[in-house]
């Protein structure tokens, strides 16, 4: 948890009045990531178009540019990344710092396990216990050489390694993992294959495609020939669906005369959230946009609904991983019994968010019982009362959006972790009439 906070949302409850309008939400964090590495190790000139400038993208934007890539940002949204194609990467002057993004230790650890020098990698205090052994023990395979002391950053990634392709089973599924091996990949001899247990998000493979290589998808298996170049090109990043995700339930629970996200990104592998909420009743129209590219993008309208408890089927679970906190929110606003299971990853996030997430509703009223993977929530009244967020940006904007039915303000501690995947937050809020305020704390 990080102990030197200073701001907190205080949210006054919304449910006599509601929410409504039309908003759009900031470029999707984990293809602005990927557009940023892959765009470095390509040949040419990547522009890159919607990018979220947010904290976690920052710190790759940062990182590249000590590993000798010319990066220029001629607005917020834009970034025009000169590669330096797969041998150009060069040695930092000292460790890189990825600040609070996962991602981007991980996806780095693929990016830099072939190239000739060595790095260190490190984050901020949150980032620094979070497991890292699960993407080491992979390239390790392919030859890498990567200590992880204790499991957890800092990440050592020594430089000479010959790579050669593996065929490899994800043990669970993780897209982040499977990215990294295919990143490593790159500088390896030889055909990787990597089987998925369950669908996890195709960003990588989509972008890898859009950018020049040859990428074969077998069922569950996606194979990738070593030592093939990429070409730049351009990108254009579509609105994150894991933003839009919390005002998407917040029309469910409170927009009588609907609200509408524009030009979000429905990539499948990532909309489980869609899936689970129409199980549970809600209504939802997607409306795909023409002109698309490389990942689909839609407008996506939700209408206040009677929310019924549900049993969350677990093949759902890795397709809403990130939006699971705020499902959680639904399910303490509908009627009856919410059960989720499988989601045992969310205990190694930003936070433990099963916990968590756990411990903030209790505290405005909702009973729920943990499980070792999963929640059980029975639905109710929600009361006012103050959480703690354990500096967990996806965390804090769930409660803000327990305001739509929430009996009393709710205060909200240690958010300051939000800016790292959607700067501009309480804005978006409250144009959708949220009465969220962000203060200092006491």
């Amino acid at each position: 948890m990080n102990t030197t906070a200073t701001r907190r949302y205080h949210v006054a409850p919304v449910a006599r009045v509601g929410v409504s309008g039309t908003i759009s939400v900031p470029g999707d964090k984990s293809i602005s990531h990927r557009a940023l590495m892959l765009g470095a190790v390509s040949d040419g000139i990547t522009r890159i178009t919607g990018f979220l400038d947010s904290a976690d993208c920052r710190a790759t934007l940062i990182a590249l540019r000590a590993l000798g890539v010319r990066i220029e940002q001629p607005d917020a949204h834009t970034v025009v990344v000169h590669g330096v194609g797969s041998t150009g990467l060069r040695a930092g002057s000292g460790t890189l710092d990825m600040g609070n993004a996962g991602t981007a230790m991980r996806l780095f650890m693929g990016l830099l396990c072939g190239q000739d020098f060595a790095s260190t990698l490190v984050g901020d205090a949150s980032l620094m216990k979070r497991p890292m052994e699960r993407v080491a023990a992979p390239l390790r395979l392919m030859g890498a050489r990567i200590d992880t002391p204790d499991g957890r950053p800092p990440v050592m990634v020594h430089g000479g390694a010959q790579l050669v392709g593996i065929d490899y089973q994800l043990p669970m599924a993780s897209a982040q993992v499977k990215s990294a091996i295919l990143l490593a990949t790159l500088r390896a001899s030889g055909i990787t294959r990597v089987t998925e247990p369950a669908p996890t998000r195709d960003h990588t493979e989509r972008m890898l495609r859009q950018l020049g290589a040859t990428v074969t998808r077998r069922g569950a298996t996606v194979e990738l020939a070593g030592g093939q170049r990429l070409r730049g090109g351009p990108v254009d990043v579509p609105g994150d669906f894991s933003s839009a995700a919390f005002f998407i339930v917040a029309g469910c629970l409170a927009a009588a005369k609907g609200l509408t996200v524009r030009r979000v990104g429905v990539n499948p592998t990532r909309t489980g959230l869609l899936d689970a909420l129409r199980l549970m009743g809600a209504r939802i129209t997607v409306t795909p946009a023409e002109d698309a590219g490389a990942e689909p993008r839609a407008d996506i309208s939700c209408y206040a609904s009677e929310l019924k408890g549900a049993v969350i089927p677990p093949a759902l679970v890795p397709l809403a991983i990130d939006e699971l906190p705020v499902l959680f929110i639904a399910a303490a606003c509908a009627s009856g019994v919410t059960v989720i299971t499988g989601a045992s990853e969310l205990r190694v996030k930003e936070s433990d968010r099963l916990a968590v997430m756990a411990e903030g509703m209790q505290a405005l009223g909702v009973q729920c019982e943990l499980m070792a993977d999963g929640i059980r929530i029975q639905g109710g009244a929600l009361r006012g009362g103050r959480v703690a967020s354990h500096g967990d940006h996806r965390v804090a904007m769930s409660f803000a959006i327990a305001s739509t039915r929430a009996e009393g303000p709710i205060e909200i501690d240690d958010v300051e972790n939000v800016g790292t995947s959607f700067p501009g937050f309480v804005a978006v809020a409250r144009q959708i009439g949220l009465q969220v305020t962000e203060q200092a704390a006491p």
